[in-house]
């Protein structure tokens, strides 16, 4: 079974922490992914960093930029991760735009996930009808879950739809702004909440965008299975360094 299946299986709310790749400096990766899962972490977004992000707010945009100039690449990335599963146990889910993956060659991509151990893709600019009608056979071929998104936007059709073709969890998300963009929920974003979690869908959902802090975490997660936390662990790196992820982690779970 694929490790994030087993992961959704605990009973448990999970936390998932993004970051960008080759941030704050080009050789940080691992370090980062083993100081986040000894800190307790449930599940991990390595960030793919993309000269366009559409879907990135400027903290993110920000270690993009600066990991794309210490010199992180797809390759530079594979070989990173490649012992990565001697040391750690807990899913990991490359998140990045489709360009690269398609200029490295999606079969190509998906062979050397399943060979360094990633689990699956988060890729917001893939149409969900391109991915199915093109991609998904290779991405099962590796044993690689595709994750979606949707937004409050988005129509319930479209939501059973994006249900009947996943295989994982359906990442929430919970505005239609970018990433890192506001503090806490409203009315309408728990209203979103509670309308995702009344359709009964198959796969679990874990919201992402807003959350910062303990606060943010459980309300995400009243009606959710998890949270995912990108903008505001990024600007603890920036600001604290790789050695201080327990602080950051500690902070969002008690």
């Amino acid at each position: 079974m694929n490790r994030i299946n087993q992961k959704l299986e605990e009973d448990k709310k999970l936390l998932s922490i993004y970051f960008t790749a080759g941030y704050p400096n080009i050789n940080d990766t691992v370090t980062v992914i083993e100081n986040l899962e000894k800190s307790g972490v449930d599940m991990i977004e390595i960030g793919l960093p993309f000269s366009d992000p559409l879907a990135d707010g400027p903290t993110i945009q920000a270690s993009s930029t600066k990991a794309l100039h210490n010199g992180m690449t797809s390759e530079r990335l594979f070989e990173q991760l490649k012992n990565v599963r001697k040391t750690v146990s807990i899913p990991l889910i490359i998140m990045g735009y489709f360009n690269p993956m398609l200029q490295y060659g999606v079969e190509e991509f998906c062979k050397k996930c399943q060979e360094v151990g990633i689990d699956g893709l988060i890729i917001p600019d893939l149409p969900v009808d391109v991915y199915h009608d093109n991609y998904k056979s290779i991405f099962e071929k590796y044993g690689l879950i595709n994750v979606f998104l949707i937004t409050p936007q988005t129509s319930e059709e479209r939501i059973r739809y994006i249900d009947s073709i996943s295989n994982g969890f359906i990442y929430m998300v919970s505005s239609a702004s970018v990433t890192g963009s506001q503090s806490g929920f409203g009315d309408a974003q728990t209203e979103y909440f509670q309308r995702i979690a009344n359709m009964k869908l198959k796969n679990p959902q874990i919201v992402g965008f807003g959350i910062s802090n303990n606060e943010t975490f459980m309300q995400a997660t009243k009606y959710a299975k998890g949270a995912i936390i990108g903008s505001a662990f990024v600007k603890h790196l920036t600001n604290s360094g790789v050695e201080k992820v327990d602080d950051f982690v500690t902070s969002i779970l008690t």
